[in-house]
């Protein structure tokens, strides 16, 4: 292997380069001389269709963008059976997007993206389309009569599906995914989001945003329970990826407080348990309500529905028919044992707050 040194590295990477890579559209090309001078060796005529999208080109990167979109419209104008057509479409919606034009120019990345799905231009075109979608779906309205007043949200849903869509496995397909994840749950669409985060999950095992799918779903199927009196299997649900990432995430599960988040979802179904329990009893169902209850402490011995439900199996017992009475058990004698105990956890934890100074 020959190695270079000096100056001439450089140079001689790019002469290697300009002759293994074919030139970009428009673009000149310059050799090093013997005198260490760069030569043009092939200057843009701007007479043809190549020259002209290059010069439409330049415009865009100098930032003169309406320039630069006048340019591209008139070059598609007369070059519609060209080859490098859907080159131009970008220009012109590049352009487009410049000027924060965002509607407008997506009509023209979606002519790209749909009839030349195989051109160097697509893969352009689904990133500026992902670029317009984020901007779309983090609060920016279209332009009505020159003002920003159009909601926008419905857009950016669809062209964040369709990146993921069209480039399936990719990068950029990764983010859509991600991105339109956090478009529902900002907008508290959470059993979208719950979707969303699974699919995230499940499709992209090794990506960095893996540990935020993980705790944003536990959030999302946390924020679909309403109440009791409602359906809880969101709870399960959250209460099941909790004890998911507990196993392999620990430090953040620690973070997030995952064992606390898990004691509240007991007590909420606990307390569903007890609603039941009550309503049964309503409805004069008594041996309903005690196998509820039964379930209840069983299940969630230590919460204070369970309390409230050995409370209510007072009122309960003396309606209940006597075989099932010998086979209920002795919820007197639970009530003082757990009662006892809870007396005595409290003394220990005085015990130790008395102990670090906290109180005198």
């Amino acid at each position: 292997m020959i190695m270079i040194r000096g100056k001439r590295r450089f140079a001689v990477a790019v002469i290697l380069l300009s002759t293994t890579s074919p030139p970009l559209l428009g673009q000149d090309q310059y050799i090093l001389s013997a005198q260490d001078k760069w030569e043009n060796t092939k200057e843009t005529d701007p007479t043809t269709p190549q020259g002209q999208l290059a010069v439409a080109r330049r415009t865009l990167a100098e930032g003169d963008f309406e320039r630069a979109e006048h340019l591209a419209s008139i070059w598609i104008e007369h070059n519609k059976a060209d080859p490098h057509i859907p080159d131009a479409y970008l220009i012109r919606a590049d352009a487009l997007k410049s000027q924060e034009s965002y509607y407008e120019a997506l009509f023209d990345y979606e002519f790209v993206a749909r009839g030349f799905p195989g051109s160097e231009a697509f893969v352009a075109a689904l990133q500026r389309e992902f670029e317009i979608a984020r901007i779309f779906a983090r609060g920016k309205k279209r332009k009505l009569w020159g003002m920003r007043i159009l909601d926008a949200s419905d857009e950016a849903e669809e062209l964040l599906i369709r990146v993921q869509e069209r480039l399936p496995g990719s990068r950029l397909a990764e983010q859509a995914a991600m991105e339109l994840a956090d478009f529902y749950y900002s907008r508290r669409q959470m059993a979208l989001a719950v979707d969303m985060y699974s699919i995230f999950i499940e499709n992209y095992p090794d990506s960095r945003w893996l540990t935020k799918a993980r705790v944003r779903l536990i959030g999302a199927h946390l924020a679909t329970f309403k109440g009791p009196e409602f359906d809880i299997s969101g709870l399960r649900k959250a209460r099941a990826k909790l004890t998911e990432l507990q196993a392999i995430e620990p430090a953040t599960a620690r973070e997030i407080g995952a064992e606390g988040i898990i004691n509240r979802i007991d007590e909420s179904n606990a307390s569903k348990l007890l609603q039941n329990a009550q309503w049964y009893w309503k409805v004069n169902d008594p041996i309903a309500a005690e196998i509820t209850i039964r379930r209840l402490i069983k299940k969630y011995p230590r919460s204070q529905s369970a309390i409230k439900g050995i409370n209510l199996m007072r009122e309960i017992l003396p309606s209940l028919p006597q075989s099932i009475r010998d086979q209920a058990p002795d919820y007197e004698a639970f009530y003082k044992s757990d009662k006892s105990q809870m007396s005595s956890e409290k003394e220990e934890s005085s015990k130790t707050v008395l102990a670090n100074g906290e109180e005198k």
